[in-house]
């Protein structure tokens, strides 16, 4: 194994750096073995992860989190880059949700890894993680809550199960059109859908008094919520 798989810790997460020219095959098995070997350290601890040192496609990201999962108990939430001080604020965010076990109100959630483009409309009955964008035109319909890794440029309905007590939260939050249970949201500004790009700041919006209200994403705002 050598030096081929290396971990290191950055601010809610882990980063991998990965040997450049070995075979992935190899480079599979180096990682599962370092992972079987630290089970016992990371325990069920949830975490970020962020790749380093090679280009990798979607197929052999998803090995490496099978390669992950089958070796240990630690529970990846999501792929991010520790230099990304967005990413990090928003891991930080979600995890005092717990949403990589349960989301609000004790619901099951689910992964959908893809950015949703125009004309797609992803519907599901769970909570679910966009890891990606959902862009004008496309359409996430959840039962339950909502989570963006990503931009929300396009459609999101969330709590169609009735409850108004649910949630959508983005990275990037300017969507088109927006409703939580029975309620819609009525932006206060009138944005073309890519002449003004918003401020990169994660945001939620959820149900307060009868109304959809969308805030920043922090610690205290999450504390308090109604839901």
């Amino acid at each position: 194994m050598k030096n081929s798989v290396i971990i290191k810790s950055f601010p809610n997460g882990i980063v991998l750096h990965l040997d450049p020219d070995i075979p992935f095959d190899a480079l599979i098995s180096d990682i599962a073995d370092k992972f079987r070997e630290s089970s016992s350290f990371f325990k069920d601890a949830k975490m970020a992860l962020s790749i380093k040192g090679r280009t990798l496609t979607e197929g052999q990201e998803k090995e490496i989190l099978d390669a992950i999962s089958m070796n240990s108990k630690l529970r990846i939430i999501c792929l991010v880059g520790e230099d990304d001080a967005t990413n990090q604020s928003f891991v930080k965010a979600l995890q005092q949700t717990d949403f990589s076990g349960e989301f609000s109100n004790g619901s099951e959630g689910q992964f959908y890894r893809g950015t949703l483009k125009n004309g797609q409309i992803l519907e599901t009955e769970s909570s679910i993680v966009i890891l990606g964008d959902v862009y004008p035109g496309s359409a996430i319909i959840s039962a339950r809550d909502i989570i963006v890794l990503g931009g929300l440029f396009g459609e999101a309905y969330a709590g169609g199960n009735g409850n108004e007590g649910h949630y959508v939260a983005a990275l990037e939050m300017s969507p088109e059109k927006l409703k939580i249970g029975d309620f819609k949201y009525k932006s206060k500004d009138k944005l073309s859908k890519w002449s003004i790009k918003p401020k990169v700041q994660p945001k939620i919006a959820y149900v307060r008094d009868k109304k959809v209200v969308m805030e920043t994403l922090t610690k205290e705002l999450l504390s308090e919520l109604p839901v």
